[in-house]
């Protein structure tokens, strides 16, 4: 089934990876094999909510057209999963694609295990049936640290060796991410603390809120500097955030600088998948909206190409794949107004102050992009705008270096609306339109403006 079929709630992206129905959280996995990108996902697939917690499985041979495959992981009765298959990864072991992931019995209280699934058949392409070990490899935290928090295990290779993070807490409100050996992924052993809410830079960029770090991902950078990404938790879902720094012989972590991810409020639990010349992201985008009276709820974001920039900060940007979902011709090319499809890819550059527009209600209420090249700062204002909570939202506002020219591309697909600030920063929320609001684009002039609708793609 594709993924691009249009959906009966105009607020249901038609372009990036969701299930056909119910529940979504956490990316997981995503994972190269025989020439296909594969995503995971955390999924309930009997009701709308969190709950029954399965992994969902995707794949695409181009990261635009997505194929749904079977259930990948599926709670086992009796089994250290029975109560919730949850975030992990998926790793090349020896030829064999494995799973490895947070397995929740009925007695869990924020303590997971460890446990790993092997595609039943390594040819596959689809990878469409996969068998869970019966024992876990790690039963929990190690002894002596007062761990409350146990979960999302992440493995890479460093130094000619596969090691993996979890993420943790500590019951002193104390977040950090742990270090394990795995070279043999059936032998897990505890190598210390990665990196801690301790650490000055970690505290300088994520401050004291959190109790927790979920989902911890790592990847490396072109230019040889290691970069750290972790979801905030703080009893709840928070936000994310990254740190650059080295990753030392010792599998120590020396953080140099970081900051938010992604500066929206709609923006958890992302992960990564470590390319030869590249690192890719997907992050889950919850509703903002009171749950009831649809048949889903969430979606991951379009893919990100993701790096550092010389000073330690972020590099985001879209993949460049997904120009391959652009209509034949733009449906603007210079400012002023015109009708917005609804789906699209905006870009819009300026010089100096500019305003754009994006969405109005018939009460005047308006969803507006600023730009300020010489601040340095992008402002999504959708104040106006209602979300779930009983408080307006106030603008985003993202922080760059100034420039003489700053520019700014908007994704938009159904509720999903994804800004990149040029390459350094990425604002990622939902914005549920009514019936009686209008899709009206609007630019100040003298900016430059380009917008493709979003379309199936027609090749291959």
């Amino acid at each position: 089934m594709s993924l691009t079929a249009p959906p009966l709630d105009p607020h249901a992206p038609r372009f990036r990876v969701r299930p056909p129905a119910n529940w979504m959280n956490d990316p997981n996995g995503p994972f190269r094999w025989r020439g296909r990108h594969h995503l995971f996902y955390q999924h309930n697939p009997d009701a709308p909510v969190h709950a029954n917690v399965h992994w969902g499985h995707a794949s695409s041979a181009d990261l635009v057209r997505w194929e749904h495959h079977p259930i990948a992981l599926t709670p086992t009765p009796g089994g250290p999963d029975e109560a919730g298959c949850w975030s992990g990864c998926v790793v090349d072991d020896s030829g064999v694609p494995t799973a490895v992931y947070t397995g929740v019995d009925r007695d869990h209280a924020g303590l997971g295990t460890i446990c790993l699934a092997r595609a039943a058949d390594p040819d596959d392409a689809t990878l469409a049936e996969w068998t869970p070990l019966p024992t876990p490899v790690v039963t929990g935290p190690p002894e002596g640290l007062d761990v409350v928090m146990f979960r999302d295990p992440f493995v890479f290779r460093h130094d000619g060796r596969r090691r993996a993070l979890v993420g943790a807490g500590h019951a002193d409100g104390t977040p950090s991410v742990l270090l394990y050996d795995c070279d043999d992924l059936t032998d897990w052993r505890f190598a210390g603390v990665l990196l801690d809410g301790r650490d000055p830079a970690a505290a300088a960029a994520f401050g004291d809120r959190a109790t927790g770090w979920e989902c911890p991902q790592l990847y490396a950078t072109r230019g040889g500097e290691w970069v750290l990404v972790v979801s905030l938790w703080d009893g709840h879902p928070w936000t994310t955030g990254y740190v650059t720094g080295r990753l030392d012989v010792d599998h120590r972590f020396t953080a140099r600088t970081g900051g938010r991810l992604d500066h929206g409020r709609d923006f958890y639990a992302p992960a990564v998948l470590q390319e030869p010349d590249r690192a890719l992201m997907w992050g889950w985008s919850w509703e903002a909206r009171e749950q009831g009276g649809t048949d889903w709820a969430g979606v991951l974001t379009a893919p990100r190409v993701v790096d550092v920039h010389p000073d330690g900060s972020l590099r985001v940007a879209p993949a460049p794949e997904l120009h391959g979902l652009h209509a034949a011709e733009p449906f603007v090319t210079a400012p002023g107004r015109a009708v917005l499809p609804e789906a699209y890819d905006l870009t819009v550059s300026a010089r100096s102050h500019t305003r754009v527009t994006l969405l109005r209600s018939a009460s005047g209420a308006e969803i507006t992009v600023c730009l300020d090249p010489e601040e340095g700062t992008v402002t999504l204002d959708r104040s106006n705008w209602p979300r779930k909570e009983a408080e307006a939202p106030t603008p985003v506002v993202v922080h760059v270096p100034p420039h003489e020219e700053l520019t700014v591309r908007v994704l938009v697909d159904g509720s999903l609306y994804e800004l990149f600030v040029g390459d350094r920063a990425t604002v990622t929320e939902r914005i549920y339109q009514r019936a009686d609001d209008a899709r009206e684009l609007s630019v100040t002039p003298g900016a430059a403006v380009t917008g493709w609708a979003l379309v199936p793609p027609t090749h291959g």
